[in-house]
């Protein structure tokens, strides 16, 4: 891990810390081991203030390309449940996938279990062209 810990956003961490503590309420398997994982790791995540976040790093609304050992990459945008679209390539945070990768750097491997079994996953590319979200909103 580039950084040593998870990173996460202040502001962010309380928000992702109220979405994951629903994960008692998910009545899928692996969703449920994905947000227990990364509640474990948020034990351990350094939170930091908006400018004090690191470029590199992966945080709600950020563009993300992943790639795996098989060959596949894919590219997506991290966003909160409400905002989420497959067809546009929008995942929730509180899929699998979205666990998996907030708070890690560009070029961080991620091991982690998904519905098709756990993968190894790099982290190869992270964007954030598109705005963050105002979480004075939401909060």
């Amino acid at each position: 891990m580039k950084h040593g810990n998870l990173i996460i956003e202040k502001k962010e961490y309380v928000l992702l810390k109220r979405l994951m503590n629903l994960s008692g309420y998910y009545k899928d398997e692996t969703l449920r081991k994905s947000v227990k994982k990364l509640l474990g790791e948020l034990e351990s995540a350094k939170i930091v203030e908006d400018a004090k976040m690191p470029a590199d790093v992966v945080r709600f609304n950020s563009v993300i390309t992943i790639g795996s050992k098989e060959g596949w990459h894919k590219t997506f945008q991290l966003v909160l449940p409400t905002e989420s679209n497959i067809k546009e390539d929008k995942i929730s945070i509180t899929t699998p996938m979205g666990a998996a990768v907030i708070g890690y750097a560009e070029g961080d491997t991620i091991i982690w279990e998904f519905p098709n079994g756990v993968k190894e996953l790099t982290i190869e590319k992270i964007n954030h062209e598109k705005k963050h979200i105002n979480l004075d909103m939401v909060l």
